[in-house]
């Protein structure tokens, strides 16, 4: 009889420390505050993303706690595979893919800024896909190629904006040139040594595909 009293005494008590455990691991969840070894840009141009960034985060935590002590739900290792738990695991990932969007945005950023740009220029090439600077000399490369006419004829000696823009071309491509605007032979020869490295006609002589190659870059 006595042993029969201790193991329902030893029943009870395991019941009792089970409800104990379980509601100590209800109330008090492991440490599930996501953290990142990503550096993030804290100045970056759009205030308010950052915002939303911190936002997401603290978004992310709760909802790993409440998994975790309202449905016993550990949705960063599930160990069962039922609806509940993969519909909570479904949710925790895109809520963790919101974070890692933001965050991606704002370590390249940083990036950007260690390369030496700025926030102008880094807002112009998120909105447009390129940077503001071969923005720049894509405009610049159109304005000169618009100088150019297909009548037009150079003679020696001849002086003008193009030959001037060109000859600071074929210098930035390793040509040795005088860059003073006059279109001499020399200024021929660094066309045509510029037009025989990339398989054109090598004429010396200015014409649209010669420009397009030249000012590509």
């Amino acid at each position: 009889m006595k042993q029969i009293i201790i193991f329902l005494l030893l029943i009870i008590a395991a019941v009792i420390g089970y409800g104990e455990y379980s509601d100590y691991k209800r109330y008090n969840s492991p440490n599930v505050d996501y953290k990142s070894d990503q550096k993030i840009d804290l100045n970056y141009y759009n205030q308010e993303l950052i915002s939303n960034y911190y936002k997401a985060v603290e978004d992310l935590n709760s909802y790993v706690k409440l998994q975790w002590t309202a449905n016993d739900i550990d949705v960063r290792a599930p160990e069962d595979e039922d609806l509940e738990t993969k519909d909570a695991v479904k949710k925790f990932a895109d809520k963790l893919a919101l974070v890692k969007f933001y965050e991606a945005k704002l370590h390249n950023s940083l990036e950007l800024k260690a390369e030496g740009k700025n926030n102008k220029e880094i807002q112009f090439l998120e909105l447009n896909g390129i940077s503001l600077e071969k923005y720049n000399n894509e405009q610049h490369a159109q304005l000169i190629k618009s100088l150019f006419k297909t009548n037009t004829k150079l003679y020696n000696g001849e002086k003008n904006a193009i030959i001037y823009e060109v000859q600071k071309k074929l210098v930035e491509q390793g040509e040795t040139v005088r860059i003073d605007g006059v279109y001499r032979i020399e200024t021929l020869n660094a066309i045509k040594a510029f037009e025989e490295k990339n398989n054109l006609l090598a004429d010396g002589y200015l014409d649209e595909l010669t420009l397009e190659w030249l000012f590509k870059n």
